[in-house]
């Protein structure tokens, strides 16, 4: 009997963000990064790879560690003992290839490149290193920002994508000086190199590799602009002007992912945003991209017009991809746990393609993979909420907000902290019509509304050092979302029950 798929998909003490799905056979894999559970920099685990029956999105299962930073021998050399986003693709001699980027402590070193690549048999099984991305000369490439690769085998052509974009531009030329200076430590080029590389060294960047998978076959270009334009202040919102890209809002910032869907390219990709995956569409693999839309976003802005200040969680960074899994399209993406960016968990949501290809924005769930809504019977850990919000949530999470609403983690045990009054926990979708009582395990001090589809059905007093279920009468519609808003008080909740 299968189970029920809900977000987080993987097990609650897993972190795997940055995710790229694939479809190999009978099984999706997902080819991600791996955060530490509490962790103070982003990727500090071996990569492990995930993967499921196409058939049961609910039975995820790995085998352990598949390759380690200090397989690569420019680890040791460099310091770098860290892998950020990797990406997966099958070659022409049936070997699977994934390339990644190392970094050092901070992030220090992650734009430097090469970028990395290692093989195995199979797509899940112990990955050796392979070799660097090179010219054919031999010379490693590092030609604009090696970062965050994605490859797909386009037809036997094997196609490698990478880049990140900053806003240095859109500073005062007063600045200009030192932000080149910035620029250079941090893409580790010299700031003649920088101003010889004709549009900079920042954007979406695309080559073609050889048979052997490492060697450029076709020279690194860039596929979409990177001039931009306003006030420094509106860098983040207004990276693009309207030049016919359609960027202006949205403009790449890193996370490159490719698909190609009906015979067309879609560019997957992070936005100067940060908590949005959005997507640009071309007829060609290299040239000519429009801007479409966002896909989804972390924080569910923009999702029915929401507003960056309304977020409905502690936004943050966000990379993932697309895939079609068993005749459906889902797409994958990542959410930020503990306060920080550093321990951010897979999620994922199933999307439309229109038939004139475009992707309407999708809203975050609980229910993600499940195939429709969950069942309003069972024990539910809280951690599965897709929104947590006190109304003033932040943006980033290269520190950390000791006091935020937040998803935590002690005692082995995954749970919901910092849950103060005006709090708002919600999770969608329930299908409620057998439902007869809630019962909430929480601890500490004060008052929970427990809402269905925005009716209030019930006040939970909470008042304990300890864990302690509290239960209630509780009902509601075949299609509800549940909702836990906080009257008053300071509390945690580990997880509640729903019962006939």
């Amino acid at each position: 009997m299968k189970k029920q798929a809900f977000n987080p998909f993987l097990p609650i003490n897993t972190y795997i963000p940055d995710g790229e799905p694939h479809v190999f056979g009978d099984r999706v894999y997902l080819f991600g990064s791996h955060d530490k559970e509490g962790g103070e920099m982003y990727c500090m685990l071996d990569y492990e790879i995930w993967s499921s029956p196409i058939d049961d999105l609910s039975d995820w299962s790995s085998k352990g560690s598949n390759y380690s930073a200090s397989q690569d021998p420019l680890s040791a050399k460099t310091n770098r003992k860290y892998m950020y986003a990797p990406d997966c693709v099958r070659g022409k001699d049936g070997r699977y290839y994934l390339y990644y980027c190392l970094s050092g402590d901070n992030g220090k070193g992650c734009y430097f490149g090469p970028v990395s690549v290692a093989v195995c048999d199979t797509p899940d099984g112990k990955y050796e290193f392979y070799g660097h991305v090179k010219f054919a000369d031999g010379t490693p490439c590092t030609k604009y920002v090696p970062f965050d690769p994605a490859v797909i085998n386009d037809d036997g052509v094997i196609r490698l994508y990478y880049g990140t974009c900053y806003p240095f531009d859109e500073l005062p030329k007063i600045a200009q000086p030192i932000m080149r200076k910035m620029e250079s430590g941090m893409f580790g080029k010299t700031v003649k190199e920088i101003k010889a590389e004709k549009g900079g060294v920042m954007g979406a960047i695309t080559c073609v590799l050889s048979d052997d998978m490492l060697t450029i076959k076709e020279p690194p270009k860039r596929i979409l602009p990177t001039k931009t334009k306003g006030t420094p202040f509106e860098c983040r919102t207004n990276i693009f002007p309207k030049d016919g890209h359609g960027l202006a809002g949205h403009g790449f910032y890193e996370g490159s992912s490719i698909r190609k869907i009906n015979g067309k390219y879609y560019f997957i990709y992070s936005s100067m945003n940060n908590h949005e995956l959005c997507y640009a569409v071309s007829d060609y693999p290299d040239k000519d991209f429009k801007y479409k839309g966002v896909i989804v976003s972390n924080g569910d802005v923009g999702y029915n017009g929401r507003k960056e200040k309304d977020r409905l969680n502690h936004s943050g960074t966000t990379h993932g991809s697309i895939e079609k899994i068993n005749g459906e399209w889902y797409v994958f993406y990542h959410r930020q746990t503990h306060g920080t960016d550093y321990s951010r968990q897979a999620c994922a949501e199933k999307i439309t393609i229109l038939p004139d290809g475009s992707i309407p924005q999708v809203s975050i769930t609980s229910c993600g993979l499940n195939g429709g809504d969950l069942s309003g019977i069972g024990e539910y850990p809280a951690v599965i909420c897709c929104n947590l919000t006190n109304g003033k949530m932040p943006h980033g999470g290269n520190r950390s907000f000791k006091k935020l609403p937040m998803i935590t983690s002690g005692n082995d045990e995954r749970y919901l902290t910092h849950l103060t009054k005006n709090t708002v926990v919600a999770y969608k979708y329930f299908d409620l019509t057998e439902t007869k009582t809630i019962s909430i395990k929480a601890r500490g001090k004060g008052i929970i509304s427990v809402l269905a589809n925005g009716k209030n059905c019930c006040d939970i007093n909470v008042n304990s050092e300890n864990w302690q279920s509290y239960s209630v009468n509780f009902s509601g519609e075949k299609r509800s979302d549940i909702t836990f808003k906080i009257q008053k008080g300071n509390m945690e909740i580990l997880s509640f029950e729903l019962q006939n």
